[in-house]
């Protein structure tokens, strides 16, 4: 109902009331006036005439003020709704004034990027951090304009890549073994290159992606900073976690410390990087080159290193606990203390590799080249060696129970106080090797190859053993024990 319906209905009410109230009154008036009545009676009329008068009076304020209250009520909700469209009005305008500047910033920020002066473009890129963290709606829309201004500046040399992974592949370190020439001082010669400086702008769009704001990183997007040339790159620290860096060269980088956890770092180069304490649980790292890296104390638990080189690298007291290391290249690599646990390393190349008292718990080792590995009271319990070549390998007073080395070459191997509980080294070979105060508690030695082994002192062998066994008068029994006449015969 309108409100000039409304007011025209509250007036005919009160006109009805009054007439009705004045009709009521003048009737009492005109029968307190009658001439018959009493004096009390003609009182009595005059006060109900008085009262009734006033009621009405009193009913015609109620109606007024209910009235009023209405209408002060009705222009409160128009103002409350008028102060609402008001409010969403300045709210629009705030966020078309919002839009506007960030429009600006973003257009002049862009705009700078492809300045001639670094100074300027260095700048723009931090203008465009200032705007991620103002506007965090922007934030992934700035670190895909950061990771493609990297990747159109700082493209991979694509020849020079294919020469590295020739330089660096370990068919040519093979081949250097057999002319002559000391691997690791080839190795060395070649690592020796300066590597370029890093622009400043590229460094600064590093720097600034690597401590963005990861709770901003939309879900199921990753940062794509795939074939670029970033060696030398300062990344302390860095957050990158799920970074796309395949085929990256980050040769010489500084990640100590750096969060790379599942980053696909497949055919990526990291030769001489340092990854000190860096997060890299199961990223991916197939046929990266690692090359003399320092991956110290770094987590590599669950990481996938397949046929990745890893030459000259230190891992000390790294963790690469169930990490993927099938026919990764591990020569001369330091794993002192490292954590290889449940880690597969078949047909891995440890020659002269430092693994000295090293978890090998439980490591798959099938096929793995380990000669002239330093194994020295490493933990090799239920390793599985089988096939595993140790030639003239140190293994002292390692833990080797209840593994298996079926098939194992363990030519001139030392194993002087080992631990051989329960192990089992079917058809394997023992030849001149050093077994001095071994425990052969349980051990499995059928058709094991023992000419010119050494077993004086051994703990625990027994004749059954020893008769299973392939020797000859060359090797050398604890006192307790005689040699087979089959043995003694032999020329």
């Amino acid at each position: 109902m309108s409100s000039k319906k409304t007011d025209a209905l509250l007036n005919w009410l009160i006109t009805i009331t009054v007439i009705f109230g004045l009709s009521l009154t003048v009737i009492f008036f005109a029968l307190s006036s009658i001439k018959e009545l009493s004096i009390p009676e003609k009182i009595q009329y005059r006060n109900q005439a008085l009262t009734t008068t006033a009621i009405v009076f009193l009913a015609l304020a109620a109606m007024f003020n209910t009235y009023y209250a209405a209408k002060r009520a009705q222009v409160m909700q128009k103002n409350a709704i008028a102060a609402e469209k008001n409010l969403e009005i300045g709210i629009q305008n705030t966020k078309l004034n919002q839009d506007r500047l960030i429009a600006e910033r973003f257009m002049g920020a862009i705009a700078q990027l492809g300045h001639e002066k670094v100074e300027t473009r260095t700048g723009a890129i931090y203008a465009l951090e200032r705007v991620a963290q103002d506007f965090p709606q922007e934030h992934w829309t700035i670190m895909e304009i950061l990771t493609a201004f990297v990747r159109e500046n700082a493209p991979i040399q694509h020849v020079k890549a294919e020469q590295q992974k020739a330089e660096y592949s370990p068919a040519v370190y093979s081949s250097r073994r057999r002319t002559g020439s000391p691997p690791t001082q080839q190795l060395e010669q070649n690592l020796h290159e300066e590597l370029p400086k890093i622009r400043t702008d590229i460094q600064a769009a590093l720097t600034i992606i690597s401590r963005r704001n990861l709770l901003e990183d939309p879900k199921e997007q990753k940062l794509d900073l795939r074939n670029i040339d970033i060696r030398g790159a300062d990344l302390l620290k860095a957050n990158l976690q799920q970074a796309d860096l395949r085929g990256a060269d980050l040769s010489g980088a500084n990640l100590r410390e750096a969060d790379l956890s599942e980053a696909d770092l497949n055919g990526a180069k990291l030769v001489k990087s340092i990854l000190y304490e860096t997060k890299l649980l199961k990223a991916s790292l197939c046929g990266a080159n690692l090359c003399w890296a320092n991956l110290n104390r770094a987590n590599l638990c669950g990481a996938n290193l397949r046929s990745a080189n890893l030459s000259g690298a230190s891992l000390r007291v790294a963790n690469l606990q169930g990490a993927n290391l099938y026919k990764a290249n591990l020569q001369q690599a330091t794993l002192k203390l490292a954590n290889l646990s449940g880690a597969k390393l078949f047909l891995a190349n440890l020659q002269g590799a430092k693994l000295g008292k090293a978890n090998l718990e439980m490591t798959g080792l099938i096929g793995a080249n380990l000669s002239g590995a330093n194994l020295n009271g490493a933990n090799l319990s239920r390793a599985n060696l089988n096939a595993a070549k140790l030639h003239q390998t140190e293994v002292y007073f390692a833990n080797l129970s209840e593994a298996s080395l079926t098939e194992a070459d363990l030519y001139q191997a030392n194993l002087i106080g080992a631990n051989l509980y329960r192990a089992t080294f079917y058809q394997a070979n023992l030849t001149q090797a050093n077994l001095m105060g071994a425990n052969f508690s349980e051990a499995n030695l059928s058709d094991v190859k023992l000419e010119g082994t050494i077993l004086t002192g051994a703990k625990n062998l027994e004749l059954e053993q020893i008769r299973e066994a392939l020797g000859d008068r060359t090797t050398r029994l604890p006192d307790y024990i005689e040699a087979p006449t089959d043995w003694r015969q032999s020329s």
